[in-house]
């Protein structure tokens, strides 16, 4: 996809093809190749890299603003008007890319939210009021009106089940691990998965305002309002830019009515031009950057543009979503309680419980019978399996009635269990009827979660909050687990985006981290979004502005230590590069700096603060960011 993405974008097919052209230069002109050859191939980075921005900067200065790209343009330009034909090219090459590299990933983002209204049906069954039944458009539902949601089958709008009992598929709304059961008087929502029953649904909202639309409509929303994204150095662009161009003119222009001879005021006003530049102070900021993310890139994190490294080191917060990514996304079986008198230990029980689950087909069935295989359990044959939408299952093993499912179903007179009260999803096992005894299940933490709560509580020094659509004992449960003390439990995705907002409104810079599409609109309006990438949905993984690869949560403090070491290259490149400058343009202006001195000073400057931003390329830069810290 994003090769695909790259080549329809016009941005992107300039920059590749200026950083091809470049790249054909380069070795040619380093390797003493007459002039002819190599001439044509800058000529042409020139052009292809630097048309395009050269062409908005000129449209800007229209509207009387002067940004740092027609500088940069201007800049390259000059160099190669005195010789340095390189640094221009290489100047054009950055700003190209960098310019693409944000095109992708707005038209990337707005193909993901807009394919996001895909998960909806495009139709759904009607029934007639008089009887019958028919097919509509989904966007021509109204409320009142009643659905047939069959087995298998999306469902179209959100509404309240009026009959019929089945369980839905609502991760994307909810985050939770596994199906909801729905019967009379239930909510379901549109582009959720019906199971294995039918329902009868009343819509209880229009289609254009169904949750789904609505997590469209706020990921558009935060993307929209998320305060402008600019590296530092872009913040002061304006301002150097006009001084710049304004003191070059006046350098010219003032000796020359003055009297003074137009070669040498000509030379001299290039000279301060060149060594006034910020070339320097453009690569003194991106070189650590690129090389924090080609450094994260190798363990796993892809950082999307330079500009979220630089959030990532602002980061004073960390709020972080349950099922995916904090926990595993399945459930597992965590505990087995026989009930005394039932005559069974906790493999016996486990046992009878896989026989009769071994043919469904339900997460919950799935995670017993791996139990059972895990301990080495002989599964007896089950025969006369039945399974009941929202209740359990039904089966005969060794010539016993054997009824797994939901207690609250089973046992009407059931009170909830110490599981249910410690955040499991709890099955009972009856045997002819009589209960046996109880399965726990929970979706378990990830491997070293709880060192990486540990780690990003010593980076921000606040212990980050766990935002999570599933319900309050479960997340208690994980959060005891992990060490996190905030628990912000059953929330839908409006009510996660809110509560990231609300903490940005307070002044904090959020980490968010998360996979679903229920994730997405705080992923956007958080100061910095992180997804989960082997389970993460599309809309997620596009709408955040970093990708944990092979979903080790461990890589996330370390890249959050790697930005800030960054940044604070980026400052020590700063004062390097306008040492520099302040130095040069002294000495052009109160004495006379020989230009292939001044140039010499420029490139010199230039190469500096480009080796000491490399630095963040060694792999002891990760393992010193991935050690454990001690404090922010």
């Amino acid at each position: 996809m994003f090769t695909s993405t790259y080549v329809r974008l016009p941005e992107a097919r300039w920059a590749l093809a200026a950083l091809l052209l470049f790249l054909l230069a380069l070795p040619t002109h380093l390797l003493g190749a007459p002039a002819w050859l190599w001439g044509p191939l800058y000529a042409a980075t020139y052009v292809c890299g630097g048309w395009e921005p050269g062409w908005e900067g000129l449209k800007a200065l229209r509207e009387k603003t002067l940004d740092v790209d027609l500088l940069m343009i201007v800049a390259a330009l000059g160099a190669a008007a005195i010789g340095q034909v390189l640094d221009g090219a290489l100047l054009i090459v950055i700003f190209a890319t960098s310019g693409a590299l944000e095109a992708i990933a707005t038209h990337r983002t707005a193909e993901s939210v807009r394919g996001l209204l895909d998960l909806a049906p495009a139709t759904a069954t009607r029934l007639r009021p008089g009887g019958g039944e028919e097919t509509v458009p989904a966007d021509r539902l109204a409320i009142g009106d009643t659905l047939l949601i069959r087995p298998g089958e999306r469902i179209g709008a959100d509404g309240l089940v009026l009959s019929g009992e089945s369980e839905a598929d609502q991760a994307t709304i909810t985050g939770e691990p596994l199906p909801a059961a729905k019967a009379p008087g239930d909510e379901v929502f549109a582009g959720t998965v019906n199971g294995t029953g039918a329902l009868r649904v009343r819509v209880t909202r229009d289609p254009a305002d169904s949750v789904i639309a609505r997590i469209v409509k706020m990921v558009e929303d935060a993307s929209r309002t998320k305060a402008p994204t600019q590296l530092f150095i872009e913040k002061i662009e304006q301002r150097y830019s006009w001084a710049m161009v304004t003191a070059t003119l006046a350098l010219f222009l003032i000796p020359l009515a003055l009297g003074a001879a137009l070669d040498a005021t000509l030379l001299r006003a290039m000279t301060f031009m060149i060594v006034a530049s910020p070339c320097a102070v453009v690569l003194a900021t991106m070189p650590p950057l690129l090389s924090a993310i080609a450094n994260a890139g190798r363990h796993g994190v892809l950082a999307k543009s330079a500009v979220v490294m630089e959030r990532l080191a602002q980061t004073d917060a960390v709020a972080l979503d349950k099922t995916g990514t904090l926990t595993e996304g399945t459930p597992r079986v965590t505990a087995l309680r026989p009930l005394p008198g039932s005559g069974l230990d906790k493999d016996a029980l486990l046992a009878l419980a896989a026989a009769a689950e071994h043919p469904s087909e339900h997460p919950l069935a799935r995670a017993i019978t791996a139990a059972a295989r895990e301990r080495g359990l002989v599964l007896a044959d089950a025969t006369g399996f039945s399974s009941a939408p929202g209740t359990g299952v039904t089966a005969t093993v060794k010539g016993q009635e054997i009824r797994v499912g939901a207690p609250a179903r089973l046992l009407p007179d059931d009170d909830p269990t110490e599981l249910e009260k410690e955040g499991h999803t709890v099955v009972v096992v009856l045997r002819d009827g009589v209960p046996a005894g109880y399965l726990g299940l929970a979706d378990r933490p990830r491997p070293g979660a709880a060192a990486t709560v540990a780690a990003l509580t010593a980076h921000t020094g606040r212990t980050p909050v766990l935002l999570t659509g599933d319900n309050a004992p479960a997340a208690r449960r994980l959060a005891e687990e992990v060490g996190i003390t905030d628990v912000r439990a059953g929330l839908l995705p409006q009510d996660k985006a809110a509560a990231v907002r609300e903490w940005e409104s307070a002044g904090r810079k959020v980490l968010l981290v998360g996979d679903g599409v229920n994730d997405a609109p705080a992923l956007a309006a958080a100061h910095t979004g992180v997804a989960m990438g082997r389970a993460g949905s599309d809309l997620a993984l596009e709408t955040a502005d970093a990708v944990v690869v092979r979903d080790e949560l461990a890589t996330v403090p370390a890249v959050l230590h790697l930005a800030r070491r960054a940044r604070r290259l980026v400052i020590q490149n700063l004062v390097i590069a306008g040492t520099f400058i302040a130095v040069l343009v002294t000495w052009d202006l109160v004495g006379h700096l020989p230009l292939p001195l001044g140039v010499a000073g420029h490139e010199g400057s230039t190469v500096l603060v480009g080796l000491n931003g490399l630095r963040l390329l060694r792999e002891s830069a990760w393992r010193r960011a991935a050690a454990p810290q001690e404090g922010p």
